[in-house]
């Protein structure tokens, strides 16, 4: 335990330390002190001051600071005494015996002018060397104590040693994701001043924490007194900071800030310009970011068409059509052309909204230039006009982009295939199977899938199952989805057997089966009067640690009355209600 002593008029410094004995270093007066007892703490001192006595006194410690009043001859004074945590001394008092730093903690004292005392602490680390301070600073990083490897570093820079620029660095990061930039920012403050430089992810952090924060003014200092640090900012910087004006609204303080930052010779970064651009559009109107691009231009950042490119997917996701046409006349009159990403974005955007007229338009477009249709650009279309069920006109244009020698990807045939099985055109779809067989596309888990479930829809299940046996064949395993296609399609066409073959392969593969096909398995055997095979179902859905539910179970209750065991249905019954998993109200009919 330690404690603080001030007396008045005196320059004392006391060490006490745990146990029964205390020694004591004294100026102007002779003090001993003795403890009594470890629970009732009484210390009793005596004094002599210029070879006078004085009184004894004692007092109890048993809160965190008592005052005492000492009466000497000629002399009166009176002492403070601070306790301190007797946690943290040993953990400190751990940390350094581990770092092989055998020290004292020492409690220092110094008089002001007028005369006073005031008590100056910098803890265990005051007297060790920058490099036992620095090893020390390690290990509290290492553990992440930030609070204390702050103060360490906090200590180093009034005894003019350089902290360990690594540790630094860790420490503002680590303040930042905490969002203590306050602290962060002071670390930093010493790090600089002490010759060490940043990287550009720790300006970032710090960049990024003020904007969170509020502190825009903040940000942009530090910006500026990044190159002066000898770390430039770089494009997510500028981002930052822009990104954190538009969010308070101020829309032309970031454009202005971002020819500021060109005129002092900023590199015209494309991404930056990209997302002031698109921030413009979104929170301005599309005129007004013209208008920037113009402005821009002027300072030397010129766009391109990744910028155009942006706008006219932001307008189009918008609905804004005119706008977009807008962004496209304006990439004419710079002397550029659409390309295919261009055109792309557009029917993309037209055919959500299922504007085929204007879809005709674009393709007729694209034909003439230097962009003709891609197979994105086929893919989109075939795509759109599924979702609309227009699945004739999808083929017309599958079949168009075979005769331009624009081969079809497997995204083309899965989109195909999936329209046909949803439109019930199954003969269709496996004759379409058949040409991606003979195609430089292979047909893979999710083509199988899809038309597997679209058989099983249609009761066609002699073909989903040599389907089945073609993807097995071809070295493509079936999944949890092919398996519960079929136990569907299988209980749907009464075929509950089969259902059952299908649900032991899924065991064996450890597929998840859900509740539900163990639902409609028990229920198609029961109702088959199959109740022994429904009660190996129940098995092996326990045995993959799906719980049965109430209704599983008054299923086969009710399938064993109706085979005509009706003892042992109430016995099992009675059974379920005993073991709380049916309540009594559940009744045998």
């Amino acid at each position: 335990m330690t404690f603080t002593v001030s007396p008045q008029k005196s320059i004392v410094e006391i060490h006490c330390f745990h146990g029964l004995h205390s020694c004591f270093k004294k100026v102007g007066f002779n003090c001993s002190m003795v403890k009594a007892s470890v629970f009732d703490l009484k210390y009793s001192m005596k004094c002599i001051h210029r070879n006078e006595s004085c009184l004894q006194w004692t007092g109890d410690l048993q809160s965190g600071k008592t005052l005492f009043s000492l009466q000497c001859k000629g002399l009166q004074r009176s002492v403070c005494i601070d306790r301190v945590d007797e946690n943290d001394q040993d953990e400190w008092s751990s940390e350094t015996h581990l770092l092989g730093v055998g020290r004292k903690f020492r409690e220092q004292m110094s008089t002001k002018n007028h005369g006073s005392p005031t008590l100056s602490i910098d803890g265990p680390f005051v007297e060790n060397d920058e490099e036992t301070n620095n090893e020390i600073l390690q290990h509290l990083c290492n553990n992440g104590r930030l609070m204390d490897a702050s103060r360490l570093i906090d200590i180093m820079a009034r005894r003019n040693q350089i902290p360990h620029f690594i540790c630094c660095t860790n420490l503002i990061r680590g303040f930042a994701k905490v969002e203590q930039i306050d602290k962060a920012a002071k670390v930093l403050k010493i790090m600089v001043m002490s010759g060490g430089v940043p990287d550009v992810i720790t300006y970032n952090m710090m960049v990024g924490g003020l904007c969170k924060r509020g502190k825009l003014r903040s940000a942009i200092d530090l910006l500026e007194d990044m190159s002066l640090s000898g770390c430039p900012p770089d494009v997510i910087t500028y981002n930052t900071i822009i990104r954190s004006m538009f969010d308070n609204r101020n829309f032309d303080q970031a454009v202005q800030f971002w020819k500021e930052q060109l005129r002092r010779g900023c590199p015209p970064y494309l991404i930056t310009y990209t997302v002031l651009i698109e921030l413009v559009c979104k929170h301005c109107g599309t005129v007004r970011a013209m208008e920037v691009l113009e402005d821009m231009a002027i300072e030397g950042c010129y766009p391109d068409l990744v910028t155009y490119n942006s706008l006219v997917n932001f307008s189009c996701k918008q609905g804004k059509y005119e706008d977009a046409a807008l962004i496209i006349y304006n990439i004419l009159s710079h002397g550029m052309e659409p390309n295919a990403v261009t055109y792309n974005t557009l029917l993309h955007s037209l055919c959500s909204s299922g504007l085929w007229d204007e879809v005709d338009e674009i393709l007729a477009i694209m034909k003439e230039t230097y962009h003709p249709p891609t197979v994105v650009t086929y893919n989109t279309l075939i795509n759109g006009l599924c979702k609309f069920g227009l699945v004739d006109r999808a083929i017309d244009f599958f079949l168009q982009m075979v005769y331009e020698d624009c081969l079809p990807d497997i995204v083309t045939y899965n989109t195909l295939l999936g329209a046909l099985c949803k439109e019930g055109l199954v003969d269709d779809a496996l004759q379409l199977l058949s040409l991606l067989s003979f195609s430089s596309c292979s047909p893979g888990l999710i083509t199988y899938n899809t038309v597997i479930d679209g058989m099983t829809r249609r009761g066609s299940m002699d073909k989903s199952m040599t389907l089945y046996n073609q993807m097995i064949e071809n070295g493509i395993i079936p999944d949890g989805i092919t398996h519960r296609s079929l136990v569907w399609g299988f209980c749907s066409a009464n075929q509950v057997e089969d259902a059952v073959e299908i649900l032991r392969e899924m065991g064996k593969r450890e597929h998840r089966i859900n509740s539900s096909a163990y639902k409609m398995v028990i229920d198609g055997l029961c109702k088959k009067k199959k109740v022994d095979i429904a009660i190996q179902v129940l098995e092996i859905m326990i045995l993959n640690r799906c719980k049965p539910d109430e209704e599983i179970y008054s299923t086969l209750i009710k399938g064993l009355a109706d085979a005509g065991m009706i003892e042992e249905a109430n016995e099992l019954q009675q059974k379920l209600i005993n073991k709380k998993v049916l309540n009594d109200q559940t009744i045998l009919d």
